[in-house]
């Protein structure tokens, strides 16, 4: 069974968060969320989570994949050192890293998108370009253990590409 981390703060893109967590789940996987605290997060649109970890006590070791959600989410989760140690060692690693929408700028202040080829909302392109990145405008994009995504009309394409990446590990 394999294990995946869900990374989540306030105003989290509420599809880009629940979408690849049933997937996964239909999978039989487990998914464990992690915030800065324990306690109900709300998405955009007020749809709660509830998250039971912190993820200054993540350890990236136990985890087979990590899904970083778009929203302004990622704009919160970028400014902590745990996130970026968790995904520096789940890159260093070569576990399966999820990213959509503007979830690029967590992976950005990881530093690690320097040659990599990525998508996101149109809206960050030139944050990806500027960190590195080589950005496309497509639905969903692969490079090794990293899958991205634009926005939520490209999530079926999106959880099946991160759900393949995982299986193959």
């Amino acid at each position: 069974m394999k294990k995946i981390l869900q990374l989540i703060s306030e105003d989290f893109e509420d599809l880009e968060v629940w979408y690849p967590v049933y997937r996964c789940r239909e999978e039989g996987w487990q998914v464990d969320f992690a915030a800065e605290k324990p306690g109900v997060y709300h998405g955009k649109y007020g749809v709660p989570c509830e998250v039971g970890l912190s993820f200054f006590d993540v350890d990236p070791d136990d985890y087979d994949g990590l899904l970083v959600p778009g929203g302004w989410a990622p704009d919160k989760l970028r400014r902590f050192p745990e996130v970026l140690d968790i995904v520096r060692k789940m890159n260093e690693d070569g576990k399966a890293i999820g990213e959509i929408c503007h979830a690029g700028w967590v992976l950005i202040s990881a530093g690690i998108l320097r040659g990599r080829k990525v998508t996101s909302t149109p809206g960050i392109k030139d944050d990806m370009r500027n960190a590195g990145a080589e950005w496309l405008d497509e639905e969903t994009v692969v490079d090794g253990n990293l899958v991205s995504g634009r926005r939520p009309p490209d999530l079926p394409a999106y959880a099946k590409a991160f759900i393949e990446v995982c299986k193959a590990q």
